[in-house]
């Protein structure tokens, strides 16, 4: 008798904490996967529990098709996460994280059901991309992503690795393209947002705009590093756990 397929997953706990007060859901960045937040657990306390998101297109989830529009992703997201919203939860993303995280919270705020305790949007600016990197030749992608320092040189220099993860990274850029809030959307939660001090995508001053979509407490704050300074993890989860707690 066959066996039938087994149902994708769309989160893990890493590690599962079941006595814990709060569920810390955490989305990538664009070319990113749940393995970006394997340590964040060592640095937060006891009462968090950190849930990645596992998004179609990378690690277990390769062989689907990944998404390229927001409005697709998102009652997906709602349909398929519900089941963990059975104790407070906030959310985490970065960069294009950020803008589903964020898209995600507007979404259930306006379903009038689950909703999160707290927004955290890092490395992320709520307007519209002035370039469309997903629409680039790969020479010039290339380029984009190591202007960034988004990829390391193992993968740059690997003909065989941009073949297979290029066409996930373009669709990555797609969805962070279309994740673009409404000038009226506004979520009635408290939100803080992060930004690099080396970060030409993201300053501080424009990451604080996303105070104009915000209907609760908003609070921002600058990191040292460039766009990807969540790398060096402890100073912003030092905030983000004295924040949960």
């Amino acid at each position: 008798m066959p066996v039938p397929p087994r149902s994708p997953r769309w989160a893990v706990a890493r590690p599962a904490r079941p006595t814990a007060a709060v569920r810390l859901f955490c989305f990538p960045y664009a070319g990113g996967g749940s393995s970006i937040f394997t340590s964040w657990s060592r640095f937060l306390p006891e009462s968090v529990e950190v849930c990645p998101v596992l998004l179609p297109g990378r690690e277990e989830r390769f062989g689907e098709t990944p998404q390229t529009r927001v409005e697709e992703l998102v009652p997906q997201l709602a349909e398929n996460l519900a089941s963990w919203f059975d104790r407070p939860f906030a959310f985490f993303g970065h960069s294009m994280g950020g803008e589903i995280a964020f898209s995600l919270a507007h979404h259930l705020c306006r379903a009038g059901r689950h909703r999160p305790a707290h927004v955290f949007v890092s490395g992320c600016v709520p307007h519209p991309s002035p370039l469309l990197r997903h629409t680039l030749p790969e020479g010039e992608l290339l380029a984009e992503i190591r202007k960034m320092n988004g990829a390391p040189p193992e993968f740059l220099e690997n003909p065989e690795l941009i073949e297979l993860l290029l066409p996930m990274l373009r669709a990555d850029f797609a969805l962070s393209e279309s994740c673009v809030p409404a000038p009226d959307a506004v979520i009635p939660v408290d939100v803080t947002a992060f930004a690099g001090s080396a970060d030409p995508e993201a300053t501080h001053r424009q990451v604080q705009d996303w105070a104009h979509h915000v209907g609760g407490r908003f609070t921002s704050h600058e990191l040292t590093g460039d766009h990807f300074f969540l790398r060096e993890a402890a100073p912003l989860l030092e905030i983000v756990g004295r924040t949960l707690a």
